[in-house]
């Protein structure tokens, strides 16, 4: 055969085969009318339905079934006359007859014998010999055949019929140059043993009655000598055992569990089941009882604590991170059962955090110290109760926060209180000015140390983001403190100090309502847009967004811990929404940030007899009388005094999370300059072609800009959808993708094309596998 002939797949080679031999040949009158395909034990079957796609003049011989161009005898020869004026000489396939059956002639069986005549009409696709083409002649035959080098023994041939169907697409070069024996054909069958291990442990009736009786047959054998274990006699929890002991081969079964342990639901409680007797420390991470052992033991530990004093807590605590550290990347952090194990590490870095108290001799010393690495107390503290979710946890947790975080918040609280009074806040920062094409999202109550997540959040998604700081206006409300960070700040004035500590518009002395902050921004030249639309990307915009002060008033505990997350994603999404639309220039604004104590702020008394109104942190007070809490001027009116609650107490009792008192956490509030990047020369790539050869798919670009990455995925924008690897583009603008995972054929997905900062440039539909 030819240099080409390699380049074909078996089921190819089958079908010129079958195709030569109703070549009418040169000493004959006539064509044959039809080419008659014995096979004895119907080894070829599997075959048949791939095959008709390339021979679509093959008829079989058995049950009445038009559908599939099989019948009986009678019906065959019926169905073979209708086909004498067509080019294609017919092909009829005998599965469990053999030459010697038609050559019995009358001795033959009655439903055969309306065919025996064909013999002599037509043609038997056969050996030189004379004998059938088994598909082990076939293969290693050197004549017509495909001269494969095949064992000999009863195990490969049957592991090769077993794996006839899925043999048949195998290009032909891919098995020269190789011996194929019986591990061969079992891993057509069973491609990664690893994981269909995995699948089957995590349900083994299940898995066992997906599999074709040939695919169950190779998993045993695959199993038996790569394993060492027989799936049907040793059962799944003596596999569960050999995957938990991570011997031997068994350790890379393990690895396919643990590179996605949530989607094996079961082997939790498998291995719980299988872990043998008597495992002595250190016992293997494998068994969930480990974890969960070392769980209780820092639980225990964590629980001591707080009858420590503060430096032996935090001594304890680094210690304790030292220990469990390395639990974090067992199985079990992933599957979310090690949440003290993730606890312990924010607290070790509260510990090393507050350590130290945040000094200074000035405020605008204090504020660069909080900027520079003081702000990591406030985060930590957050993600430690964050990390877990049990009211039990969740004790344990508080109570070793409220030792080493609470006297540093307050210390420094007390500090800055104490240089606020000899140096109050500046009252006439610059207004913010915006430009065309910018826009300011004011979102309530972004803390500093939230802002910093926020930031860490979009450099994932190539932001260019600048972090700048300001005061914000006294007390540290919203009614105060929002139009200062406003376009028309200019435009506000303060009267007489009301209950709400609202401003007045400077020019009709009215309150500052809702509608006319709307309204004032209107004439000041920016558009007020609404939450869920984008505006006018070519002006001045004011938009608002976020839920994160009123989580905080209104959740307790982990409950709001958990829910920053949360927030922060939906402000990533809104940032997003608004650079899709067009826009420029995002800055982020707040009005202020806020103190927070998972075990509760202390409470100071203030005489109710003095005060017009009393907030958790702040209060209006009658005429002019001594106190014994601080005070400071109302940022809209200095004449006018609002009195503070000392440290980081509260006027009311009960509030873990509150605002409107004098400290870093309060006062120093982030800016965020984000700049959308300007479309590059790359985004005006596009897909030139893209097919698939079984699950890999070939991309090619019409252009090859540098930088440029391609991803499969289902969701266009959602990174977690991918179901490939992201590849760079070659210099040919060229890729290919494998998917891994052949539960995704067949389902619709979208190659993406994204740039350097991540972002989509172009895109395009197809099907896992191949379109339809």
């Amino acid at each position: 055969m030819g240099a080409g002939f390699n380049r074909i797949t078996v089921i190819e080679a089958l079908a010129d085969s079958l195709v030569q031999a109703a070549t009418k040949h040169s000493d004959a009158v006539a064509a044959p009318c039809a080419v008659l395909w014995t096979d004895p034990k119907s080894n070829w079957r599997p075959l048949l339905p791939r095959l008709r796609e390339l021979v679509p003049s093959i008829f079989s011989f058995g049950d009445y079934s038009p559908d599939t161009q099989q019948g009986p005898a009678i019906w065959i020869r019926a169905a073979l006359d209708g086909t004498e004026s067509k080019l294609s000489v017919p092909v009829l396939y005998l599965p469990g007859v053999s030459i010697n059956d038609l050559r019995a002639g009358k001795d033959c069986s009655n439903s055969l014998k309306p065919l025996v005549e064909l013999q002599y009409r037509g043609t038997v696709w056969k050996q030189k010999n004379g004998k059938d083409w088994t598909v082990v002649a076939f293969l290693v035959s050197k004549d017509i055949g495909l001269r494969l080098n095949l064992g000999r023994d009863e195990r490969t041939r049957d592991a090769l019929h077993n794996a006839i169907a899925e043999l048949g697409p195998r290009r032909v070069e891919e098995l020269c140059g190789q011996r194929l024996e019986a591990a061969y054909f079992h891993g057509l069958l069973c491609p990664d043993l690893f994981k269909d291990c995995i699948l089957w442990l995590n349900d083994p009736v299940k898995i066992k009655h997906e599999f074709s009786s040939n695919k169950w047959l190779a998993f045993r054998e695959l199993c038996r000598r790569e394993l060492a274990f027989d799936p049907d006699k040793d059962g799944e929890l003596s596999g569960a055992e050999h995957m938990g002991g991570r011997r031997g081969p068994w350790a890379q079964v393990w690895v396919r569990f643990a590179e996605a342990p949530h989607l094996y639901p079961n082997i939790d409680d498998l291995l719980r089941r299988a872990r043998p007797n008597g495992v002595l420390p250190p016992s293997p991470p494998s068994w969930p009882q480990t974890n969960e052992e070392q769980e209780t033991n820092l639980r225990t530990s964590l629980s001591r604590l707080p009858a420590t004093s503060a430096k032996e807590c935090r001594d304890e605590i680094i210690a304790l991170e030292r220990s469990h550290s390395p639990r974090r990347h067992w199985v079990w952090a992933k599957l979310g059962q090690a949440p003290l194990a993730n606890a312990v590490g924010q607290l070790a870095r509260l510990a090393q955090c507050t350590a130290v108290k945040l000094g200074g001799d000035s405020i605008a010393t204090m504020a660069r110290l909080y900027e520079g690495s003081a702000w990591e107390a406030d985060e930590s503290a957050i993600s430690a109760l964050a990390a877990v979710s049990s009211l039990e946890d969740e004790r344990v947790v508080t109570a070793v926060i409220k030792l080493i975080y609470a006297p540093w918040l307050q210390a420094a609280a007390e500090h800055f209180q104490q240089l606020v009074e000899n140096d109050p806040l500046p009252r006439d920062q610059a207004q913010m000015e915006l430009q065309d094409g910018e826009i300011l999202l004011f979102a309530d109550a972004l803390r500093f140390d939230i802002a910093k997540l926020l930031i860490r959040r979009g450099e994932t998604k190539g932001w260019n983001a600048d972090l700048k700081t300001r005061w914000a206006g006294l007390p540290t409300v919203t009614a105060t403190a929002k139009c200062t960070v406003s376009p028309i700040a200019k435009q506000i004035a303060g009267g007489t100090l009301s209950i709400e500590f609202q401003p007045n518009v400077a020019e009709t002395n009215k309150p500052l309502t809702t509608d006319r902050f709307r309204r004032l921004l209107g004439q000041h030249g920016v558009d007020y847009i609404p939450k869920k639309e984008t505006g006018n990307p070519q002006g001045r915009g004011w938009t608002e967004y976020g839920e994160l002060d009123n989580s905080g008033h209104h959740s307790d505990g982990i409950q709001f811990a958990s829910r920053i997350q949360t927030e922060i994603t939906r402000l990533i999404g809104r940032i997003e929404e608004l650079f899709e639309a067009g826009w420029q220039i995002i800055r982020v604004v707040t009005d202020h940030g806020w103190l927070w104590l998972p075990s509760g702020l202390p409470k100071t008394s203030l005489p109710k007899y003095i005060t017009e109104s009393q907030w958790s942190r702040c209060a209006t007070i009658k005429g002019y009388p001594v106190l014994d809490v601080p005070t400071v001027p109302w940022h809209w009116n200095e004449s006018e005094y609002v009195a503070v609650a000392p440290g980081i107490s509260c006027f009311r009792a009960g509030h873990q999370y509150s605002h409107g008192g004098v400290s870093l956490q309060e006062c120093l509030i982030p800016i965020i300059t984000i700049t959308n990047k300007r479309p590059s020369a790359a985004a005006s790539v596009s897909i030139e072609s893209l097919y698939w050869r079984g699950l890999r798919c070939y991309v090619e670009l019409d252009s090859a800009p540098s930088g440029l990455v391609v991803q499969l995925r289902t969701k266009v924008q959602d990174v977690s959808s991918a179901i490939s690897p992201a590849k760079p583009v070659n210099e040919s603008g060229r890729v290919s993708l494998l998917v891994s995972d052949d539960d995704h054929e067949g389902q619709s997905a979208t190659a993406v094309i994204l740039d350097m900062q991540g972002r989509v440039i172009t895109r395009k539909p197809t099907i896992v596998g191949g379109d339809e």
